[in-house]
C-alpha cells in the first residue's frame, strides 16, 4: 500500500490549478498526508484524496474535484473505488461539493460539456 501512496501522490501532484500556473502540489491543495488507500477486497482499494482549497469560497473547488478523479481514473493500474473529499472545514459548500464530485452522474455530465472537459483536459495533462 506504501507503493501506491507514493504513486498515487505522483498522480496527482502534477494536476495544474485552472486558474494559476502552479500545480496542486505547489498550492498545497493535496499533500502527502491527504492521500489514503484502504485494501477492501483481493486486489482492490479503496482510495480516499481529501484535498484543500486554496480559498473558503474557492468557485473552482468543484472544477479541482473533478480534474482529480478523472486524472485518478485513467491512470490508477489497480482495481479501485475513489472517493474525494474537501478537507472538513476549508470551503464554505463542502457537502455539496463533495457530493457532486462523488456522484457518477454528475461527474459524467460534467465532462458532456464541451468547455469543462477542455479545461479538465488542460489541467491533467501532463506537461511535456
Amino acid at each position: 500500500i506504501v507503493g501506491h501512496l507514493s504513486s498515487l501522490l505522483d498522480i496527482i501532484r502534477t494536476i495544474r490549478d485552472p486558474e494559476k500556473p502552479n500545480t496542486l502540489e505547489e498550492l498545497e491543495v493535496v499533500t502527502e498526508s491527504c492521500v489514503e488507500v484502504q485494501e477492501i477486497g483481493e486486489d482492490e482499494y479503496l482510495v480516499i484524496i481529501r484535498f484543500t482549497p486554496t480559498v473558503p469560497h474557492c468557485s473552482l473547488a468543484t472544477l479541482i474535484g473533478l480534474c482529480l478523479r478523472i486524472k485518478l481514473q485513467r491512470c490508477l493500474p489497480f482495481r479501485h473505488k475513489l472517493e474525494i473529499y474537501i478537507s472538513e472545514g476549508t470551503h464554505s459548500t463542502e457537502e455539496d461539493i463533495n457530493k457532486q464530485i462523488n456522484d457518477k452522474e454528475r461527474v459524467a455530465a460534467a465532462m458532456e460539456n464541451p468547455n469543462l472537459r477542455e479545461i479538465v483536459e488542460q489541467c491533467v495533462t501532463e506537461p511535456d
